[in-house]
């Protein structure tokens, strides 16, 4: 079986990179600004890139995309919110609690989840409020608005500050996980497996019925089914998708696709070939490299990229 594959980049529109970058370099100490494959990037300090492209009018976020957001460890995600509320570029978003109108800044100032889940019902609420629950205030996750509307988490406590998720809604996220463990061989992080074990046949799972919190909505968010695989030390996190509308491709929008390290690119092309996945690009020179492009289980535009 070929080795799973590392995780290359994130591959972003923007209208100014080189401000988007200085942006990134700001508020994450441990990234650098360099240039890949003769475009502007940011390099997190575990061999990650953000990839940029400019566009001349601002890339869309709307309708939904596979791609929710992308997110950071951080040492202390109470002391990274202390640090942005000071400065001007930052724009904190808000958590709303479920509780009436109110909001916090970060998910440890609310009651904590239950469950195993993130957040909690609005009957999990009632409960957390008679049992006398308190907010942990230690560590937790939060979120800013970044350069071009992209939506960027950072949570806590880590030990070390570095590029850690991309956050997928995915149309059944247990369809997605298979997809990702047959065709790119990627593992499920511990912990992340499934309630009971999953085929193609059975992965269908209906959403939950009870939105949760803290969540960016007012109106909270569904949080189960979740799925999850890495490549490399890079999470895909899933929920399912939260409207009613089907999932549109990422080409062309903010997230414009995330790119996959591999050793052997045609033996990549050979294998994903014979299982019939779908190829957005024929194989394509990138910078001193080769790339290929193809389409994940909610067309989310996925890029091979062979290195040495």
């Amino acid at each position: 079986m070929l080795p799973a594959p590392g995780f290359h980049h994130l591959h972003l529109n923007s209208v100014d990179p080189e401000a988007a970058i200085d942006f990134y370099t700001r508020q994450f100490a441990t990234t650098t600004k360099t240039a890949w494959g003769g475009l502007p990037a940011l390099a997190s300090p575990n061999d990650v890139l953000l990839l940029f492209d400019r566009v001349a009018t601002p890339a869309p976020t709307s309708p939904q995309t596979a791609i929710w957001h992308f997110g950071w460890h951080v040492p202390d995600s109470r002391a990274t919110l202390e640090r942005y509320r000071g400065r001007p570029d930052v724009k904190l978003l808000p958590l709303y609690t479920g509780d009436d109108s109110g909001s916090v800044l970060i998910s440890s100032d609310t009651w904590p989840g239950a469950g195993g889940v993130l957040g909690r019902t609005k009957a999990g609420i009632s409960e957390a409020k008679a049992t006398g629950v308190q907010p942990t205030r230690v560590g937790g996750f939060a979120y800013m608005e970044g350069p071009d509307d992209a939506l960027v988490e950072y949570a806590g406590n880590h030990p070390a500050e570095r590029f850690n998720h991309v956050h997928f809604f995915h149309e059944d996220p247990y369809c997605a996980q298979l997809w990702y463990q047959k065709h790119l061989n990627a593992e499920v992080p511990a912990g992340r497996t499934p309630p009971a074990p999953m085929t193609e046949a059975t992965c269908k799972v209906v959403r939950g019925d009870d939105r949760t919190f803290p969540a960016l909505d007012r109106d909270g968010m569904y949080r189960t089914p979740s799925a999850a695989v890495v490549f490399g030390d890079v999470g895909f996190f899933s929920y399912m998708r939260q409207g009613p509308e089907p999932l549109v491709s990422t080409r062309g929008q903010l997230y414009d696709h995330i790119g996959l390290s591999v050793r052997d690119l045609d033996a990549w092309i050979a294998k994903l070939r014979g299982e019939g996945v779908r190829f957005l690009e024929e194989p394509y020179t990138l910078g001193d490299t080769r790339a290929v492009m193809i389409e994940g289980p909610s067309r989310e535009a996925l890029e091979l990229v062979e290195v040495g």
